[in-house]
């Protein structure tokens, strides 16, 4: 494809609703939007380093700008007070469960398992989006998986105790 612009069109067609749903795992809708659309930005920018699979080089993208959106929102928190902590839903379904089970997880563990399950990421793939060798990435996901299965199978009281 020559044209910069159909190369872009087709890149956007095909990976916006990936790239914001990744954010939207991270973020709130707005920031999520804000940060798809400046991945999007960036990589019309870089257009030429853009490679022939680019999900994951998006991805990686996504997550540095998320990051890097973290690192300031923690910055703004401490010049200003502290926020009250969020209530705890009063009905556990399974999918609060799964979210509540996912919270708990370090981030690293939280996003090895979203790459992996939800983005259906290899672990090169993966390994690339967050700057780490395939077995590297590859022990990271065995790790989370089972930190995620301890936390699952740990008894309602334990877990209901742990979430307060």
């Amino acid at each position: 494809m020559d044209d910069p612009e159909e190369r872009f069109t087709e890149l956007y067609d095909r990976h916006y609703r990936n790239v914001l749903g990744y954010a939207l795992l991270r973020a709130e809708r707005q920031s999520a939007e804000d940060i798809a659309s400046e991945t999007f930005l960036i990589a019309w920018r870089r257009l030429a380093q853009v490679p022939e699979h680019p999900l994951p080089w998006l991805l990686a993208v996504a997550r540095n700008l998320l990051r890097k959106q973290h690192r300031l929102d923690m910055r703004r928190l401490r010049l200003t007070a502290s926020a009250p902590e969020g209530d705890v839903a009063d009905q556990v379904s399974e999918r609060q469960t799964a979210i509540d089970a996912l919270a708990r997880l370090s981030g690293a563990d939280a996003e090895a398992l979203i790459l992996a399950s939800w983005y259906g990421l290899g672990p090169a793939e993966a390994a690339k989006v967050v700057g780490c060798s395939a077995r590297t990435f590859a022990v990271r996901l065995h790790r989370a998986r089972r930190r995620l299965a301890d936390i699952l199978n740990a008894p309602q009281t334990v877990l209901q105790e742990q979430l307060r």
